[in-house]
């Protein structure tokens, strides 16, 4: 590999991490508040309205059921007020960022129902408000499952970042189909797909060892 070549391959690191990092910061912002919408107001949730469950559950199912790549051309509207442009990192992150928040939310949600309902009790049982559950029983109780989705949430974000590129969004993907694929450099794609291994290992090791320290059952 030329040293040009290797000066792209690390720019396109960068932006494969920017636009993962920054997206996952998105997602978990307004996912994990979705998802303890989704439990407080589901049907003997300490919230409970089932209209309003529904409907977050119906835009939830919506957006998790378009396939990214027809997600990322139909908010390219949205993308270029937003951004400007509908083209490379920055523009990538909405649309990304999108299709993530859903997905973690549904996560977040499953985490969210595994906590011990008499503990919810327990608290109710003293006096504690709703907020006083959620930020004493739930959050701290389903926390080591919130930290493992967000794990899995970053490495298919990753996944989307490469499909991203297919459309102008730069990072590694955007560099495996113009020099691996289009130009046939094998070695071009070889090193990117090696790159992509290292990454999502490292993330889910990193993960890993953050929900072992958290989990304390």
């Amino acid at each position: 590999m030329t040293p040009i070549m290797f000066e792209l391959l690390l720019r396109s690191l960068w932006e494969t991490v920017l636009m993962t990092l920054a997206s996952g910061v998105i997602s978990l912002v307004a996912g994990l508040p979705l998802g303890l919408a989704l439990v407080v107001t589901a049907r003997g949730g300490i919230a409970e309205n089932l209209w309003i469950n529904r409907a977050l559950g119906a835009v939830v199912n919506g957006f998790r059921s378009v396939p990214f790549i027809i997600l990322l051309v139909a908010l390219i509207p949205l993308t270029r007020l937003i951004v400007g442009t509908a083209l490379g990192t920055w523009a990538a992150i909405v649309p990304l960022a999108i299709a993530a928040t859903p997905y973690y939310a549904r996560i977040a949600e499953v985490s969210l129902r595994e906590v011990d309902r008499g503990l919810i009790d327990a608290v109710r049982a003293m006096g504690g408000n709703r907020w006083t559950i959620v930020r004493e029983v739930l959050v701290p109780e389903a926390l080591p499952g919130i930290v493992a989705g967000f794990t899995v949430t970053l490495v298919t974000l990753i996944g989307a970042s490469a499909m991203a590129g297919a459309i102008g969004a730069g990072g590694l993907g955007d560099l495996a189909i113009r020099y691996g694929y289009q130009r046939f450099e094998t070695d071009v794609m070889i090193a990117v797909v090696a790159v992509l291994i290292v990454l999502v290992c490292g993330i889910q090791w990193v993960g890993d060892r953050l929900v072992a320290k958290l989990d304390h059952k």
